[in-house]
């Protein structure tokens, strides 16, 4: 009930600041129009927000036949350790991107796609791996897909509207209650604004992610270790353009996808990774993370294979 009381508060902040800035635009024909639009956009956006963001970002569709053993492995861990945490089997993706990186997306469990970047799948180890589409399968688990993708497609027409405001009605009368000093004002404040009441609640459910993410796969360390390592690759030159293109998807991934030039990091969505990695070793009772290195995903033995084998 809490988490549908989030969302559903998150929705109608972004709903009403749609309909103001429409207002702020047009005036009643404005708002009237946004109102029509941001009740259209709700609804698209429930039955196919998940398959937009996925063709956004050119995901590709795999299964346990892939050719690739990497990308076998990424299946068939993926669809146990949902199994194992009782949910429906997802879709999985796979997105042709070197940064390495990971989201979960859908309208509920029962459809539900978990996608990861080719770059995750080369410069993390297989457990890494696993940990990190658990915290995913852990935003299935919670619900927190739906809320997730709609607020993307909200918040990316929120910005559009913004930047298109100083072409509509430069004058100040009756119907435009904006001039053109309150427009530009607008363009700046309407994306900060939607960024703040998606960082109200995308930070707490990072958290609560990690945490059921680290149970579905048994092991906090491999997460933490996989947030690290993450960041370190995020921050260090790979790139994500699809991400830059569209940074109302942002909140999303597992690690902020941004490059941080800008305004990138002015109202970041996730918390810093320090604190979910000092979150996850209080699991362990404080042990250190043991560094992993880079390079393809390293098989499981059986001394290391993770519960849900």
């Amino acid at each position: 009930m809490k988490n549908h009381l989030r969302t559903f508060t998150l929705l109608a902040a972004l709903t009403a600041l749609f309909v103001g800035i429409g207002y702020l635009i047009g005036g009643p024909t404005g708002m009237l129009i946004a109102f029509v639009l941001a009740a259209g956009m709700n609804l698209v956006s429930y039955w196919n927000a998940d398959k937009i963001v996925l063709k956004m970002y050119r995901a590709v569709e795999v299964d346990a036949s892939h050719p690739e053993p990497l990308i076998r492995n990424y299946v068939t861990d993926t669809l146990a350790m949902a199994d194992r945490a009782g949910l429906p089997a997802p879709k999985v993706y796979v997105i042709d991107q070197d940064q390495p990186n990971a989201f979960a997306t859908g309208r509920d469990p029962a459809h539900a796609a978990v996608a990861a970047t080719r770059g995750l799948l080369t410069m993390l180890d297989r457990r890494e791996i696993a940990g990190v589409m658990a915290h995913e399968l852990a935003h299935v688990k919670n619900r927190d897909t739906l809320t997730m993708t709609v607020t993307a497609t909200i918040a990316g027409a929120i910005g559009m509207l913004a930047n298109f405001a100083m072409f509509f009605g430069g004058g100040h009368d009756r119907d435009r209650p904006a001039g053109m000093v309150g427009q530009i004002a607008l363009m700046i404040l309407a994306p900060m604004a939607a960024a703040l009441v998606q960082m109200a609640i995308s930070r707490h459910r990072e958290y609560a992610a990690d945490a059921e993410g680290a149970a579905i796969c048994g092991d906090p360390q491999a997460l933490a270790s996989a947030l690290e390592k993450i960041e370190r690759y995020a921050r260090g030159g790979y790139k994500n353009q699809d991400a830059e293109r569209n940074p109302a998807t942002a909140h999303m991934f597992i690690i902020n996808p941004l490059a941080g030039r800008g305004g990138d990091h002015l109202f970041s969505t996730h918390p810093a990774t320090k604190n979910r990695v000092a979150a996850l070793l209080g699991l362990t009772g404080g042990s250190p993370v043991r560094a992993r290195g880079a390079g393809t995903a390293v098989p499981l033995t059986a001394d290391r294979k993770g519960p849900w084998a």
